[in-house]
């Protein structure tokens, strides 16, 4: 067992690796009176077969239903009697379970969630139960076009491919879920190699790794599972009508780099730039100068070995070319042209700030330990990420947009009343 202080601050960062290969990070923050706890799975949706796709996310609903030690009112009154609060997410490359608890009641949250990842039953008739819950989770979402123009785009730019599948799978795949599935899943990425455990707030590493060592000593080591598969982008143009919209949901994308590319500092600067808040050029152009827009931002989405941007607005039908032809008015000229100083310097101090004010709490300190480790396997504080940031150019910030804005590399989808809208590739033209 190594463990290994990963910050200039005297013993703030720790990290320590637990012979069967399971990672226990922590920082102390002596100011504050609460501590954030999480278990990470490095494996979300990404990892499913088509077959099984939405069984991450189900068996993060399920481990809440009750566990050998715990009925579900147990677990959730476990939070509850100590004033603590527990939470959970499934995405493309993980699966989180977290609590924040007084500094006091950490070994209390430690051993719930511990019960939770260790310890999950999945009976029939909890399953039986959960799956229509998320039935209506499915439902829901698909009644929000925001999330179903998302939705659309992601299965046509990542076609045939894991990340292309929703998160939460669809009506025919989990309704064919079933226990002998779900346990088979669970028991082949929920391994020692696969798990990180991170806390940040007001405690001492070395009683983390007591409390690892307590409840996970007896976790073989075992290979975390086979490699994934590199996805191909697809540049397709899909229009979906939906009469009962008011609005046209236009999202357009391009493949962009992966979350660990050296260009990634460049690339969250133009975004923040292009649109990433109220003053960015999207949101000053088509909405305040021309008013067609009441919701327009862009959006940087990179994973382990590739990534999307995309841009997304809504409009109507009558207005929605106008729209797109000023949005690729806007990638047009940060391909052609250098920004100015005092649009790099907005764009460098924006992002700092969006940084820093991000890291205030010991929830978001706790997420960024273990997503740090996850995706670099280091710790980078804010000093390094502030030099890194200021190290962008504006000859970088173009030579990202000469590498990314090309026609033939857009994907476009346009979903609502679309009243006989048509759009080719020549109407991308950039």
């Amino acid at each position: 067992m190594s463990t290994t202080a990963l910050a200039q601050e005297p013993q703030a960062v720790q990290k320590t690796i637990l012979p069967n290969g399971l990672c226990v990070l922590s920082e102390t923050m002596k100011h504050v009176r609460s501590v954030s706890l999480g278990m990470w799975i490095k494996a979300g949706s990404r990892a499913e077969n088509a077959e099984e796709n939405g069984i991450a996310h189900f068996i993060e609903h399920m481990v809440f239903k009750g566990t050998t030690n715990r009925s579900a009112e147990a677990i959730a009154r476990s939070m509850d009697c100590i004033g603590g609060n527990m939470d959970a997410f499934t995405s493309k490359e993980m699966i989180c379970f977290s609590a924040k608890v007084l500094d006091q009641h950490l070994p209390i949250a430690f051993e719930v969630l511990s019960d939770l990842v260790l310890n999950p039953l999945f009976r029939e008739d909890d399953i039986q139960k959960e799956r229509g819950v998320i039935l209506q989770e499915i439902k829901m979402d698909e009644d929000n076009p925001d999330y179903l123009v998302h939705e659309i785009f992601t299965q046509n730019f990542w076609k045939d491919h894991p990340l292309g599948r929703p998160i939460l799978g669809t009506k025919d795949t989990v309704g064919k879920l079933d226990q002998e599935k779900l346990r088979r899943f669970y028991g082949q990425v929920f391994r020692p190699s696969n798990l990180v455990i991170a806390a940040a707030g007001n405690l001492e590493h070395g009683q983390l790794v007591d409390l690892t060592h307590q409840f996970f000593r007896d976790m073989r080591p075992e290979d975390s599972g086979a490699e994934e598969l590199a996805p191909k982008s697809h540049s397709r143009i899909t229009l979906r009508n939906k009469k009962q919209l008011e609005q046209v949901q236009v999202f357009l994308g391009l493949p962009s780099y992966p979350i660990t590319h050296e260009r990634r500092y460049a690339w969250s600067v133009l975004n923040g730039i292009l649109g990433g808040g109220m003053s960015s050029r999207l949101f000053q152009n088509i909405r305040e100068r021309q008013g067609l827009a009441y919701a327009v931002f862009s959006d940087l989405n990179p994973y382990r070995d590739t990534g999307v941007f995309s841009v997304y607005a809504g409009t109507s039908v009558q207005t929605v070319p106008q729209v797109i032809g000023s949005i690729l008015h806007e990638l047009r000229d940060l391909r052609d042209n250098l920004i100015s100083e005092e649009e790099l310097r907005r764009g460098k101090d924006s992002l700092k700030g969006s940084l820093m004010l991000g890291l205030e709490s010991t929830g978001s300190r706790m997420s960024n330990l273990a997503r740090q480790e996850i995706y670099f396997e280091r710790y980078m504080n804010m000093d390094e990420l502030i030099q890194r940031i200021e190290s962008v150019n504006a000859e970088e910030i173009r030579e990202i947009a000469q590498d990314t804005f090309h026609t033939e590399k857009i994907a476009l989808t346009a979903l609502g009343n679309l009243n006989g809208l048509k759009i080719n590739r020549a109407d991308l033209a950039i």
